[in-house]
């Protein structure tokens, strides 16, 4: 299910994406939930049932071990996010605002990118995510 790229007079177009699937949404708020130890597994396992999840693999970022492997969570859910951005008729501009829940785990993956990619000394990368942010919500991310 895809949902309408909303065209304003005002600007560029603005492309919100789905929400995940309710039993994903849960599952995940259940792994996150969970004490400390157990944590990480659980959202890896919410992962493992949800791989499109820009959400739940933002949040595996979140909870990685190291620097690179957070990179490498961000990196699949920005991928997976951009899959999700072009099925909901994105064309490559216009916005993505935070301000609509189905769009954060897209964001929150393309923000862990950025600084990840920085830790690591990825400047180029870390510096095209952080424009990017900018041109999809300039309303919620400055440079």
């Amino acid at each position: 299910m895809s949902n309408p790229v909303n065209l304003s007079a005002g600007g560029p177009p603005e492309t919100v994406l789905p929400l995940d699937p309710p039993e994903v949404r849960a599952a995940l708020a259940d792994a996150l939930g969970r004490p400390e130890p157990e944590r990480r597994d659980a959202v890896s396992a919410v992962v493992a049932t949800a791989p499109r999840s820009s959400t739940a693999w933002a949040a595996l970022g979140e909870l990685a071990r190291d620097d690179v492997e957070a990179y490498a969570c961000f990196r699949v859910g920005y991928h997976r996010g951009l899959d999700l951005m072009r099925a909901s008729g994105w064309r490559g501009t216009g916005y993505l605002r935070a301000r609509h829940e189905g769009n954060r785990g897209f964001l929150d993956a393309l923000a862990g990118l950025a600084d990840r990619a920085a830790r690591i000394g990825e400047d180029d990368e870390a510096e095209r995510c952080r424009h990017f942010l900018v041109q999809l919500d300039p309303d919620s991310f400055r440079l």
